[in-house]
Order: C-alpha cells, then sequence, then structure tokens
C-alpha cells in the first residue's frame, strides 16, 4: 500500500456508510499523523455533560460563571475518562502538542484552571477521550471509502454550532454529504 499524506490538520469525515456507532456522521480532527498512527480528536458529538459538570469534580475554588455552560465532546472512545482540549493559541501549557502553529492540543490540567477563571485561550474545544489509530489502520480505512479528509477551518472547528459540522467539513471538499448514496454505482 502507498502511503498516504500528513492528515494532521485535516477533517476526517465519516462517510454516510460508516455505521460505527463511535464515529456515525462524525468530524474528527486530526492532531497527529505519522508512521505509528493517527490520532484525533471528534468535534460535533457532545455528551450530555457541560464544562461545569465536570468542574464540580475538581478543585479549582471559585470559577467564572459562563464558562459553566460549555459543552463538553465525546471526543473519541480512546481513554474516554481523560481530557483534551483543542484551542487557538498555542499558550504555555503543561502537555500541549503543536498540531499548527495556530492551533494546539493539550491535556494537563493548567488550561482546565485557565479556562475556569477566564484566562484560557479565547477559542478552544473541551472533549472527553480521543479517536486513534494503529500504523496503517487510518490508510486502510481511507482507502476503503470509509472517510474523506480535507483541510481542517478553524471556522467549523470553533464557531460552527456542532450539529452542521459533518455537512460543513464536507462542504470544504464541494461534497454536499447528505445526497451521497451508500449504494455502489455501476455502469
Amino acid at each position: 500500500m502507498t502511503q498516504t499524506a500528513n492528515l494532521t490538520n485535516q477533517f476526517l469525515i465519516a462517510m454516510p456508510t460508516l455505521a460505527d456507532p463511535n464515529f456515525h456522521h462524525t468530524v474528527t480532527y486530526i492532531c497527529e499523523h505519522n508512521s505509528d498512527g493517527a490520532m484525533g480528536v471528534v468535534i460535533n458529538r457532545p455528551l450530555d455533560l457541560c464544562f461545569g459538570d465536570l468542574l464540580e469534580h475538581m478543585d479549582l475554588g471559585e470559577v467564572i460563571e459562563s464558562v459553566k455552560t460549555i459543552p463538553i465532546y465525546q471526543g473519541g472512545p480512546v481513554q474516554p475518562e481523560r481530557g483534551f482540549v483543542i484551542h487557538e493559541g498555542l499558550g504555555n501549557w503543561h502537555t500541549t502538542l503543536p498540531v499548527t502553529e495556530q492551533i494546539g492540543l493539550t491535556a494537563s490540567q493548567d488550561i482546565i484552571d485557565a479556562i475556569a477563571h477566564g484566562k484560557g485561550p479565547s477559542r478552544f474545544l473541551i472533549a472527553l477521550g480521543y479517536a486513534g489509530w494503529g500504523n496503517g489502520q487510518l490508510e486502510h480505512e481511507l482507502a476503503e471509502n470509509t472517510w474523506l479528509s480535507g483541510p481542517a477551518d478553524s471556522q467549523i472547528l470553533f464557531n460552527t454550532p456542532d450539529t452542521q459540522r459533518w455537512s460543513a467539513a464536507a462542504a470544504l471538499l464541494g461534497v454536499e454529504i447528505g445526497l451521497l448514496s451508500p449504494d455502489a454505482g455501476h455502469a
């Protein structure tokens, strides 16, 4: 199999036929893709949980009221108990994976504390868990037409309502995803 281009900072858009409940109609932001595999965070699966619910289990003192209603997303099936923050502006956090020069993925409590006190990044998405693929697994799934991939867009990542992210990400590729047929065509 030929090596697929690096998909870091790309959207992975589930094809309508993908039935896996973890990924049906999802958009995953790929944070890292290398010879060991790939890691991403699903950005359009809000949990029935908000930031205030998480803060109740942390000893952070008084937090600002406006952050309590921030939605928390199901980032993927791997380590669903662990929090990840995709954010614009790399900052100086303890554990940040720079995805681009502007976007990072942080998994340390210092960014949670900063957000809770109004001192965090201005644009961010908080998720529990992540999606992971072993060496060659994502490339195989792409070859099987399980996913579309295309460039990420920070407007979709941070500002588009989560119910519209799947179709908006596909539209970046000129695809109206809702019109794709699950049946293979024959000439």
